[in-house]
């Protein structure tokens, strides 16, 4: 999956998906341009310290930290990083300039528990915890 989506004139991403031949894991190149000048620790601090509401909540399939930066030059890597967090956590690393738009780095998830059976169960104990199911 290859593509660029400008979202505003300030704001650009272009993202492509690596399926390799790993049994778990998808790992994604990722480049973007931001609407403010960012230095790389900031990016860096703000990964590592998100938190959404699925956190706040402490949510049973909620990992404690939902995004992790890696600084080795040779991480995220599927063999180590997949199962992070019980495969509900984003690993991130390879933050570097980009000679096109200002960022590139690279994400790996983990497709079935993050992305397929994990979301779902994590997005059903989010609707009960609001009150939005019996």
């Amino acid at each position: 999956m290859n593509g660029t989506k400008v979202v505003s004139a300030t704001f650009a991403m272009s993202a492509q998906c690596n399926r390799v031949a790993v049994e778990d894991g998808h790992t994604e190149s990722v480049s973007i341009r931001l609407k403010r000048k960012a230095k790389p620790e900031e990016m860096i601090a703000a990964w590592n310290s998100f938190r959404a509401e699925p956190q706040e909540l402490q949510l049973p399939s909620a990992p404690k930290n939902p995004v992790v930066y890696f600084g080795a030059p040779d991480r995220p890597q599927p063999r180590f990083d997949i199962d992070l967090g019980a495969g509900m956590t984003t690993a991130v690393g390879r933050l570097r300039p980009c000679g096109v738009l200002d960022w590139k780095f690279t994400v790996l998830s983990h497709n079935t528990i993050r992305g397929a059976a994990g979301a779902a169960v994590l997005n059903a104990e989010l609707l009960k915890a609001k009150g939005y199911l019996g």
